[in-house]
């Protein structure tokens, strides 16, 4: 074997490209020289073959179509000429004869040695490329490297990815040499090479990792059905099991939270709430805002809005900080929610009343009948033009610090 076919393989495997793509790339760049130092016509074509001898491992072709009449000098010749070099070929046929090969050594060491390493790095570029565009969703394990104004850069072996400001916790730190795992966002083909874009605040970056550390969502007994993140705070997870001898949260959260806490740990102690879900909408909602428990959650259709009442004491925690829990709850499940606690809705119920005993007669305030204020509670305060759940935040929050 020659030693340019040896020279060859050991840069396939320096570059980790494929042998047969890297002779195909060497082939065209070296045609494309042979053309244009030798004024050649027609489609000149090179072919490396490793049985030929050392000192000329190429083929140097040309391929031409045999015609009564020439149109095309560079694809065409005459039947006159091609029986000259193959007597028994007739018109229609493609003739393929060699072509002097001239100072085509000297060529291969010169002018055709740029366009053989633009093609090798062209051909390194196309396969990293091919490589993260179908990792596109994924989630990859990086090393920070530096910070390039506010954007930081994540090594990734054979590039460096970019993570923009826009995709970064504000809390998470990101000093040097630090091991974290990303989200490939995107990957663009720019002049200078692939160029991959990651996210750490994905939403998809929980369910990823939530994938790589539980093996039942791996092997598709657990779903993780929707996912609601506000990044660096909190995060709530759906999940449901196709088997009814797995408890899916049991699942995700591990012997002794194992599992749920390796996510947290990467998270930078991003806490997750895990709920499970329901094909009850209003048993879905009363699960997504655990840790508060609601004591009846009402629904409408066809506003896709529901209506939660929850203990007094749990107010503020159905609701959340800066009301951080209703809010995720409401990503969570697609629904709009409004949630009141008992006393309020009592207290709704009570001034209703009030009102409608005030506005009848004496005999009809006794003998009309009384409705329940815990059943009709929903109600009152839809015909009293109930805020939305941003309103009730708002609300409950004065109401606490009076």
């Amino acid at each position: 074997m020659s030693e340019f076919i040896e020279a060859l393989q050991q840069i396939a495997k320096e570059k980790d490209i494929p042998l047969d793509t890297l002779i195909e790339t060497v082939e065209s760049a070296l045609a494309t020289a042979y053309k244009r130092n030798n004024n050649s016509t027609g489609e000149v074509k090179v072919r490396i073959d490793s049985g030929r001898s050392a000192a000329s491992p190429f083929r140097v072709f040309c391929e031409k179509t045999v015609v009564d009449e020439v149109f095309d000098e560079n694809n065409e010749i005459t039947l006159t000429d091609a029986r000259a070099i193959n007597p028994e070929i007739l018109v229609g046929e493609t003739l393929v004869y060699d072509v002097p090969q001239g100072n085509f050594g000297r060529i291969a060491a010169q002018t055709a040695k740029q366009v053989v390493v633009q093609r090798i790095r062209e051909a390194e570029r196309k396969k990293v490329f091919d490589e993260f565009n179908e990792r596109v969703g994924e989630v990859v394990t990086g090393t920070v490297q530096r910070r390039e104004g506010r954007n930081v850069i994540i090594g990734l072996g054979k590039l460096d990815a970019l993570l923009p400001v826009q995709e970064q916790v504000e809390t998470e730190p990101y000093k040097f040499n630090d091991r974290i795992k990303v989200y490939v966002l995107e990957v663009r083909d720019s002049p200078k090479g692939p160029q991959v874009i990651v996210s750490r605040t994905h939403p998809s970056l929980i369910r990823r990792l939530f994938e790589l550390e539980v093996p039942e969502i791996a092997d598709g007994i657990v779903t993780i059905k929707s996912v609601a993140r506000e990044p660096g705070a909190r995060s709530k997870i759906a999940v449901v099991s196709r088997d009814e001898k797995v408890d899916p949260v049991g699942a995700c959260v591990g012997h002794r939270g194992s599992r749920v806490q390796a996510v947290v740990n990467e998270m930078y102690d991003e806490k997750i709430d895990i709920v499970r879900w329901n094909a009850d909408t209003a048993a879905f909602i009363g699960e997504a805002l655990s840790p508060a428990k609601a004591v009846t959650v009402n629904v409408n259709e066809e506003a896709k809005s529901a209506f939660v009442v929850v203990p007094d004491s749990q107010l503020s925690l159905a609701i959340g900080k800066s009301g951080q829990n209703v809010r995720l709850a409401a990503r969570l499940t697609g629904w709009r929610i409004d949630i009141r606690s008992e006393a309020q809705v009592a207290r709704a119920a009570l001034m209703s009343m009030t009102d409608h005993l005030g506005d009848s007669d004496g005999d009809e305030a006794v003998t009309a009948p009384r409705r329940s204020a815990a059943s009709d509670a929903a109600e009152l305060l839809r015909q009293a033009e109930v805020p939305d759940a941003e309103e009730s935040i708002e609300e409950t929050a004065e109401e606490d610090q009076a």
